[in-house]
């Protein structure tokens, strides 16, 4: 992978990462905006976005802003809000043709990047707010997108697992927002929200391609520079609670397949020294097809239509999904809190150990090859203060031995079971 080191500079209200590389034919601009996790505003978080995408005051309409992405060889941005930890990021990525790979040589990046400062700085407004039009079809597409959480059960009853296990802490918030703040937002109050993100998030901008790094300089400061703003880093840090007792929900709903999921704390975040460990763990334990949770609760018992575990990097969560049969709800929680005494007694092999380094590796270099991936996996280090090169990244994972998968397993606590069952309900 040909990436020279990522150069980070501080600029006047951002901070400037330039990953020159000769790998790709495109160049990738992404801009990160960072706020503490609130439930104030966090609707109009959501909603933002998707309202910056559609109109500027230079384009006042969808179709003239779709045309100039267009006529940039079919320049695309899109957008998305994410949690880390008890942070608020919204991404906004640009993926535009590398004009040196063109005939014509005409100046694409610089009008690019243009549009992008257009949709971030300079949106459609009408009066003191944005454009009522927008505003209220956007609120109307992102009523169906909250009200559609509840009709994929396996989102909602991921959505339902953090409600109950992460009552009282941001993380428990949604970042798709809520239904019932949707009435009272207007052009106007959103409006003001925006304003005062765009001075007072935390903002980076990535760039990433066959770039001159003097010339991405030039353009991002006159782009991206936010005078108003000092871009002082706000970020609010994850704490680890302790459990005094697992929480057990069992929740009736409409449903043909029982949705059962489970919540555990590993008091592990990204950036400390046993994180690889916990890679290497959650590899064996239920991330990956060969997985205990795989074999055993859906090969072996054919008791899961699905199971497998992921983990939370900033916040320190691993939770487990599995779609199960309602009657099968006592034997399926059984197998599942089975397997994780299994990797807390050392059950499982050093070849086991020694695959799952191998694919956790390999699924590691798979995102870095990317380079919306790569940008994620340095924002990632970035925010939790542990940068280092790609090489060492992959060193660290390749070190861990069976003793430091024990040694985490055994911080693991579980925290809460979170069963959404058939209205006959799965006792």
């Amino acid at each position: 992978m040909k990436v020279s080191k990522e150069k980070l500079s501080t600029k006047q209200g951002y901070r400037l990462h330039i990953l020159p590389s000769d790998k790709y034919k495109t160049i990738t601009i992404v801009a990160k905006f960072k706020s503490p996790l609130k439930r104030e505003g966090i609707t109009e978080r959501a909603l933002l976005p998707h309202v910056l995408q559609k109109a500027t005051n230079e384009y006042p309409n969808v179709r003239s802003l779709q045309s100039a992405f267009e006529n940039l060889y079919g320049t695309a941005l899109s957008s998305d809000g994410s949690k880390k930890g008890e942070n608020h990021v919204i991404s906004f990525r640009m993926e535009v043709v590398n004009e040196a790979y063109l005939n014509d040589q005409e100046p694409i990046l610089e009008e690019a990047m243009k549009l992008f400062h257009q949709v971030l700085f300079n949106p459609k407004t009408e009066g003191n707010g944005f454009d009522p039009e927008i505003v209220n079809r956007e609120k109307q597409t992102l009523e169906q997108k909250i009200t559609s959480i509840k009709d994929d059960k396996m989102s909602y009853a991921n959505v339902r697992l953090m409600d109950n296990m992460c009552e009282g802490e941001p993380y428990s918030l949604h970042v798709h927002g809520y239904q019932e703040d949707l009435a009272s937002i207007t052009p106007e109050k959103l409006f003001q929200y925006y304003q005062n993100m765009i001075t007072n998030d935390l903002l980076d901008v990535y760039v990433i391609g066959d770039i001159d790094e003097s010339q991405i300089e030039t353009m991002t400061d006159q782009y991206f520079s936010r005078s108003q703003s000092t871009n002082v880093d706000n970020d609010q840090k994850a704490e680890s609670k302790e459990i005094t007792d697992v929480k057990e929900i069992v929740e009736p709903e409409e449903v043909n397949q029982g949705k059962l999921h489970i919540g555990y704390r590993t008091y592990t975040k990204f950036g400390d020294d046993d994180y690889y460990a916990l890679q290497i763990f959650n590899g064996i334990f239920g991330g990956f097809p060969s997985s205990k949770l795989f074999m055993n609760v859906r090969e072996k018992h054919s008791l899961a239509y699905y199971a497998a575990s992921r983990f939370e990097s900033h916040k320190g969560l691993l939770l487990v999904f599995s779609g199960i049969d309602p009657k099968d709800y006592d034997q399926a929680k059984s197998i599942i809190l089975e397997q994780m005494e299994a990797m807390k007694n050392g059950d499982f092999t050093e070849e086991q150990v020694n695959e799952t380094k191998e694919q956790v590796v390999n699924q590691l270099q798979e995102t870095m090859d990317n380079a919306n991936g790569l940008i994620e996996v340095l924002y990632h280090q970035m925010i939790s203060g542990a940068e280092m090169p790609a090489s060492q990244l992959m060193e660290n994972i390749r070190k861990v031995t069976k003793e430091d998968v024990v040694r985490m397993a055994n911080k693991v606590k579980l925290d809460t079971i979170y069963f959404l069952t058939s209205q006959e309900g799965g006792e």
